[in-house]
């Protein structure tokens, strides 16, 4: 079956994996993600519909004429598919404008989000260079089918703080600080996990990755979608009597540096806990425990496969520590969150 939650797809077809086997509608599922940014079309105005749908009434040759007669080249203007696809419909704005958004509420500088984006691509060049993501990655064939693809082509080496600050800010050309630089670019992804109860592992000799122990899913202002992570992460706490800082990593998707330094900065505010149902702040995010390996803003955020590739990323990073518990949490376009709580042996 297929299920649908923006961002959160892929994890909410690992939680939806974990309830049907609960109740034993199943006892192992392939749970995935998957994502082809590049191949979402361009779309005809309503202009260019009505006219298509007076071409199919049209009976006579004469008929048929007039109505292409009425083609203008307005008709022709495309309508972005993935523009469309990255807007909010109720509150009419794009993500980047959610994102424009929380910079200004939490007093995120350009500064701070360009480093942080820099950040990124580091720590994702180094997992690559020391073969930690090779680990994560299976290689593909690409049309024409002459070789394989098997690194992300996402994190830029060579790249620096100088390039970064010339780029121009995209979402809000007169006052905004977000670009192209320090949001995660658009890309194609998939990933996959295999879910079944640990007797059903054990019994098929499998040597479990890790455990999903509890999860969330909440809901929130679409124009602040961005802070999603806080908003699950206090359900998740608040449902499993977890602490905060029982997680001994984080994986907090990366849509854009100032949704994640925003997150950061909320986390650590008890003002902004208190109405979330906590005495006071939740936690401060210590940053050599979050997203150690990169993040979107590096690797690309392929919506529909995130949420379950986040899942992989921060298993296999648990069991290459000998931590324990970790948490993987993302913002949802629309005004969603959802954070995942999970162990290893």
């Amino acid at each position: 079956s297929t299920v649908h939650r923006n961002c959160a797809s892929g994890m909410e077809a690992i939680t939806t994996a974990g309830n049907r086997i609960l109740a034993d509608e199943a006892e192992t599922i392939v749970a995935a993600g998957t994502e082809s940014m590049s191949n979402i079309p361009l779309i005809v105005g309503r202009k260019m519909t009505t006219m298509f749908g007076n071409l199919m009434k049209a009976k006579s040759v004469w008929q048929k004429l007039a109505v292409w007669s009425s083609l203008r080249p307005a008709h022709l203007t495309p309508i972005i598919g993935v523009q469309v696809g990255l807007t909010d419909p109720v509150c009419s704005l794009n993500m980047g404008q959610t994102a424009e958004i929380l910079a200004r509420d939490f007093h995120v500088t350009r500064q701070q989000q360009d480093e942080y984006a820099l950040a990124s691509h580091q720590k994702a060049l180094k997992a690559w260079e020391t073969g930690r993501m090779a680990e994560e990655v299976m290689p593909i064939a690409t049309p024409p089918y002459e070789h394989m693809l098997a690194t992300d082509d996402g994190p830029r080496p060579g790249q620096d703080l100088a390039a970064l600050a010339k780029l121009k800010p995209y979402f809000d050309r007169v006052a905004g600080t977000v670009t192209v630089g320090n949001a995660c670019p658009l890309t194609d992804g998939a990933a996959a996990t295999l879910v079944m109860r640990e007797s059903k592992a054990r019994a098929l000799g499998l040597k479990p990755l890790g455990y999903l122990r509890d999860y969330a899913y909440a809901a929130l202002e679409g124009r602040r979608m961005g802070l999603g992570p806080v908003h699950a992460t206090a359900k998740l706490l608040k449902k499993s009597g977890m602490r905060f800082a029982d997680f001994e990593l984080i994986e907090l998707n990366e849509a854009f540096a100032a949704q994640v330094i925003a997150c950061e900065r909320a986390f650590a505010s008890a003002e902004f806990c208190k109405p979330l149902g906590f005495d006071g702040a939740i936690g401060v995010i210590d940053r050599e425990r979050l997203n150690v390996n990169g993040g979107a803003i590096a690797f690309g955020h392929p919506v529909g496969a995130t949420g379950a590739r986040l899942v992989v990323t921060l298993l296999k990073e648990l069991r290459r520590r000998g931590l324990k518990r970790g948490l993987a949490t993302l913002c949802v376009g629309g005004g969603q969150g959802a954070a995942l709580a999970l162990e290893t042996e």
